[in-house]
């Protein structure tokens, strides 16, 4: 219990990564984490998919670019991306698949490697070039984006937390 608490405490969105792939074995222990994570009802609405081949990447890398507006890597370099999905329909897939994403974050952390939670999903799975690359990988259109997990290797020093801000908890008696 105490390694799951100090974890939760030290974990960091990573913007820096080597260019050196993750292993299979992390990738699908982070991956089973993602699955694991709760979800309403138990249903397990959400789906994730994820890329490793670098062409693949950098053209989502692209996509997400885009949609933001700007001309850089919205992935920080990851080698790896799981991009997190979830029924349209549903009308918790969101906090669904945000708990997937913060399972997949902190495992990866407890493994240590870097994330980094990259938004824009949904507006990349809005369009129909987004719509066409999830089709090409057997995903139905019921589904919608809601979080891009950029995983890899640490590149330089290991961000220190920010103070909390006063009030951030309060207790009602």
């Amino acid at each position: 219990m105490k390694e799951t608490i100090k974890d939760l405490l030290e974990r960091r969105s990573i913007r820096s990564y080597k260019q050196a792939q993750i292993k299979k074995d992390e990738l699908d222990a982070i991956l089973q984490c993602g699955v694991y994570a709760p979800t309403a009802m138990g249903m397990q609405s959400p789906l994730l998919v994820a890329v490793q081949d670098a062409a693949k990447v950098k053209t989502l890398s692209k996509m997400n670019g885009a949609v933001w507006g700007k001309d850089m890597d919205p992935f920080y370099g990851a080698p790896t991306v799981v991009i997190v999905l979830a029924e349209r329909d549903n009308p918790n897939s969101v906090q669904d698949a945000s708990l997937v994403m913060g399972n997949l974050m902190n495992a990866a952390h407890a493994l240590g490697l870097g994330s980094c939670w990259i938004n824009r999903a949904k507006e990349m799975f809005e369009l129909e070039d987004g719509r066409a690359l999830l089709r090409s990988w057997g995903v139905d259109d019921k589904y919608m984006g809601v979080g891009i997990c950029a995983l890899g290797y640490i590149e330089g020093a290991y961000p220190q937390p920010k103070p909390r801000k006063a009030g951030y908890v309060l207790y009602a008696d």
